[in-house]
């Protein structure tokens, strides 16, 4: 038999030897509060089996008295939000004498399975995760395992983990209320994936501020696709061929916001004049467009920070109730709005 050592052999071995994959993962790394005849039965089955634990976890530890690992997964590199989170988690960590190994599953729940049962076969100590629908049976069996799992930018709907996230129903408030402050009734929304929490709490959001005013919402207005830059330029160019056009469009995140600037340049649309744009997320390129974009701000360094924060406090108290920090948006007034 060819030994392994990939995922798939590590629940291979916990099969065998009836136990779970975390147990295998203690007994890998030599953990003292596995029991003599656990280990034993583990160590038979590497044996049997041929499995060759990855050593890198190991090494990594052994560098200093006791470096913890943190696994992070995150839905999309190539979006500066979840860039800024990256950065706020490392920080934290390597403050914390931590290494974070970085999984970017690309709205992808079966890379995301996979890069969790990479992570778990590494013995991470824990999990920060902005998960999606179709895997949260998977993050809650980690919790179920004794697994710390913090949340970050969506939560489950479970309520069994710690979260951080922004109040997104109340950002996408205050971007559609601001439109209606200056005019605005025929409000075009560029949603993001519908596979997806925080697309459902914007609509939301949206939804609420016509109701405060007294407006009708106008279902086809609403435009949901990928959450991605070509789901912005798409949508855009649907949005410009409806016959009774919108005076503003209002888009759920920053890659949908710069499709969305493509279309409206290519189509020689003059912003705000015939047409306002606001955005859900503040980047630092929101000045150099033009007009410079009137955005929601979320506050991702912040929220990566905290998510550490949370996640070593799970593992010094593990049997706390699960934490909720629910981080309030800003908006940050531009010119693509027409304000004056």
């Amino acid at each position: 038999m060819k030994p392994k050592n990939t995922s798939s052999g590590l629940k291979e071995v916990a099969r065998y030897s009836g136990v779970s994959i975390a147990t295998v993962s203690r007994v890998i790394n030599a953990d003292p509060k596995v029991k003599a005849e656990t280990a034993l039965a583990v160590q038979k089955a590497i044996k049997t089996l041929g499995y060759r634990p990855n050593r890198v976890a190991q090494r990594l530890r052994a560098t200093t008295a006791r470096r913890r690992l943190v696994g992070l997964l995150i839905p999309d590199i190539q979006n500066p939000y979840y860039v800024d989170i990256i950065r706020g988690v490392e920080h934290y960590a390597y403050n914390q004498n931590a290494t974070v190994i970085i999984g970017n599953f690309s709205q992808d729940p079966k890379k995301e399975e996979l890069y969790i049962d990479i992570l778990r076969s590494e013995s991470v100590d824990g999990f920060i995760v902005a998960t999606t629908p179709r895997t949260e049976k998977k993050v809650e069996l980690l919790i179920e395992e004794g697994i710390p799992v913090v949340c970050i930018d969506r939560g489950l709907r479970s309520l069994k983990a710690d979260v951080v996230k922004t109040d997104n129903e109340a950002g996408a408030f205050m971007a559609t209320e601001h439109l209606i402050r200056l005019g605005h009734k025929r409000i075009a929304h560029i949603a993001g994936d519908k596979e997806i929490p925080t697309t459902h709490e914007r609509i939301a959001g949206y939804r609420a501020a016509f109701k405060k005013y007294h407006l009708k919402t106008e279902e086809g207005l609403i435009f949901s696709r990928k959450s991605d830059y070509e789901s912005g330029v798409q949508l855009t160019e649907e949005i410009l061929a409806l016959k009774c056009r919108p005076t503003a469009i209002f888009t759920a995140n920053n890659l949908l916001t710069l499709g969305s600037y493509e279309v409206l340049h290519r189509h020689k649309m003059k912003i705000p004049e015939e047409i306002a744009i606001i955005g859900f997320d503040d980047v630092y390129w929101a000045n150099s467009l033009n007009p410079a974009l009137t955005a929601v701000k979320q506050f991702g360094y912040e929220m990566g920070q905290q998510a550490a924060e949370l996640l070593y406090k799970r593992l010094s108290h593990p049997q706390a109730p699960p934490a909720s920090l629910i981080i309030k948006p800003e908006l940050m007034i531009r010119k693509s709005c027409g304000e004056s």
